[in-house]
């Protein structure tokens, strides 16, 4: 007899176990990518009196033709066309850039072979930057739809008093498959003049955008938000660590916190982006704490990527080893960017 109940106590479990394994099995999800990628120096072949471009007009410095044009958004969507699609082959649902001259580029790069297909629409401003060099946000229509969108204002000033324009945070709030979400597009100022005399620069675009973020969680402190871009600076440096406060350590992330997913690739020296045989992670995307519970009928935060194939990296010169970027000096050499793009997988249960 007691044998008998024995065996029917481990029939039972068996067949429980079994059961609660079939319906993991049987989950399925939704996937949503959302990624970055600074596109080194996308300028169409226009002068606009407007902006700094001579150095990218077919008579500049960098003899920057209709056909250099053609071969870079070529590069670029070669790029763009392939991220992630080993997770979905739609790719990316949202993708912020940095570096374009214009909405013209971005018009131009959409259209092209390879991403004409998934319909990708524009959120962009013209920024104040100096270079004149913005930021800008594409989406598949499929994935995302805009509600609302606007520029937040940096405002430099040099020490003498005078204004130094840079590029605004581009904001977008809007519907990833019905479910809400808040987006900033930031390319932060260069280290230019050296990592900390420049450091003030990319405090204040931080505060800029953690005031935004401030202003959102005070009234969801679950709000699902979204802070990407080449920010020059690393997951461990002072503005992303300690102005926006994003935590490496899932465990630290509270409500209205942020959680940056590449502080293990930083911390193993891994990066986007090369200089002098150093790497930097400079292109990140941090995620609020409401992408953190997987237990949730919207989306929940999967992964971080770094998207890197050995095509897009330079096989010999200075830069070897490095991303293969679009010129040498002055001399156009056919590359891609001299960042790599990221990605993050986003999942929601659909059963």
């Amino acid at each position: 007899m007691q044998k008998l109940q024995i065996l029917l106590f481990l029939l039972l479990v068996f067949f429980n176990v079994s059961a609660q394994d079939k319906e993991k099995q049987e989950k399925k999800f939704q996937v949503a990518l959302i990624g970055f990628y600074n596109l080194e120096n996308l300028f169409d072949t226009i002068d606009d009196p407007a902006k700094d471009d001579k150095e990218f007009l077919p008579g500049g410095a960098n003899h920057y033709s209709g056909a250099v044009y053609i071969d870079k958004l070529g590069k670029i969507y070669d790029v763009i066309s392939l991220i992630g699609t080993d997770v979905t082959p739609d790719g990316l649902a949202i993708m912020g850039c940095a570096e374009i001259e214009n909405d013209t580029v971005l018009k131009d790069l959409v259209r092209t072979p390879k991403l004409i297909s998934r319909g990708y629409k524009i959120v962009h401003y013209n920024s104040p930057d100096a270079r004149g060099i913005d930021v800008a946000m594409l989406y598949n229509p499929k994935y995302f739809t805009p509600k609302y969108s606007e520029t937040l204002f940096v405002g430099l000033v040099d020490p003498n008093g005078t204004p130094r324009y840079t590029r605004d945070v581009l904001y977008v709030e809007g519907l990833l498959l019905g479910e809400k979400i808040f987006v900033f597009v930031n390319h932060w100022p260069s280290r230019r003049g050296g990592e900390e005399a420049s450091s003030t620069s990319r405090a204040l675009a931080a505060q800029v955008a953690r005031h935004k973020i401030d202003s959102i969680t005070k009234i969801n402190p679950e709000a699902k938000i979204i802070l990407m871009g080449d920010l020059n600076d690393d997951p461990i440096s002072p503005s992303v660590a300690n102005i926006i406060g994003a935590k490496g350590d899932l465990e630290e992330v509270k409500p209205g916190g942020m959680f940056n997913p590449w502080m293990t690739y930083y911390k193993q020296g891994i990066g986007t982006l090369a200089y002098n045989d150093s790497w930097n992670l400079f292109d990140q995307i941090l995620v609020s704490y409401g992408w953190m519970k997987k237990e949730q009928k919207g989306f929940f935060f999967k992964e971080a990527r770094i998207f890197s194939k050995p095509w897009m990296i330079q096989q010999e010169g200075r830069y070897k080893g490095y991303p293969k970027r679009t010129f040498d000096s002055n001399r156009y050499i056919g590359g891609y960017s001299d960042h790599f793009p990221t990605f993050t997988i986003f999942l929601k249960e659909t059963k």
